[in-house]
């Protein structure tokens, strides 16, 4: 992913308003395979997985829906990091909606993006299309004739807007603006098997490290002739009773996106060979109950 510098201001002065304000560009570095960047905006948005939308939300102070009204393209030589097969291209928009975000915007905004090149070599015309923009104001930086200059936060922050791909965000956002809503993990912070009197009966418990040091653990039960249970506690109580998270909502986001493959053998406080190796398969366990962090669009 290649980030234009914000001091090269003067290679964009005949774009008018909008200069080299850092914005992160649709190629490189990401995890997308190059025939699935070049892919469409609209067939983007259509892909785009419950984690692709938590990590485009979440890193972006706006999102908005805006109507392209024109586009200029930028010479090469003025294109700093530009990807083979794209150009970059400087937007004028009509704003339709705030969907998101708490920053005034106005009528009419303007942007730099990279997008992928026709079939015949050109750029492709975006007049009229409706887009759902991923975004961060500028602070300090007036707005002009032209409208507000605002800076995309990621390659595909760029999508085709539907009603479908709309609805399918709407609760995403609304999840990350809720109050309470639970803290990003970071990672292991200690766990702990411990054998019950039964055979087959034990409790491990696993305290993770989150950004703003709430607690948060879990827990796992195995009892004689059942299944093993888990469980997540958001708060300083351990409440043997809590449950899993439901999949594709905010709190099993930060678990299956964040907590690593394998328990950390430093994390693992059991000094006995069995009872490390019980908290390690009881991890192993809620890795497998979690299921998979899909991501399509962003890396």
């Amino acid at each position: 992913m290649t980030i234009i510098n914000r001091n090269l201001r003067t290679e964009f002065k005949g774009l008018g308003a909008l200069a080299a304000a850092a914005l992160f560009a649709l190629g490189g570095g990401g995890t997308v395979a190059a025939q699935d960047r070049a892919a469409s905006a609209a067939s983007l948005a259509e892909m785009a997985t419950y984690a692709d939308l938590v990590d485009l939300a979440e890193r972006s102070d706006l999102v908005i829906r805006a109507e392209i009204r024109r586009q200029s393209e930028v010479s090469r030589e003025r294109a700093p990091g530009l990807e083979p097969g794209y150009t970059r291209l400087y937007i004028e928009a009509e704003t339709l909606a705030l969907i998101a975000g708490d920053t005034a915007i106005g009528e009419s905004l303007v942007y730099l993006v990279d997008v992928p090149l026709n079939e015949r070599g050109k750029a492709p015309k975006l007049k009229k299309r409706e887009v759902i923009l991923f975004a961060d104001a500028l602070p300090g930086r007036p707005a002009t004739k032209r409208g507000r200059e605002i800076q995309l936060t990621a390659e595909n922050a760029q999508l085709d807007y539907s009603p479908a791909f709309e609805a399918k965000l709407r609760p995403v956002l609304a999840s990350l603006a809720r109050a309470g809503k639970p803290p990003r993990i970071e990672g292991i912070a200690d766990a702990l098997a411990v054998q019950g009197t039964l055979s087959g009966e034990s409790e491990t418990q696993i305290f993770l490290d989150t950004q703003d040091n709430s607690p948060v653990s879990l827990t796992v039960l195995r009892r004689p002739g059942q299944n093993p249970v888990w469980g997540v506690s958001w708060g300083e109580i351990i409440d043997s009773a809590a449950r899993s998270p439901d999949p594709q909502t905010l709190r099993w986001y930060r678990l299956a996106c964040s907590l690593p493959a394998e328990l950390p053998s430093s994390a693992n406080l059991a000094r006995d060979p069995a009872a490390r190796r019980l908290a390690a398969e009881d991890y192993a366990f809620v890795i497998d109950e979690l299921g998979k962090c899909d991501r399509a669009i962003t890396g």
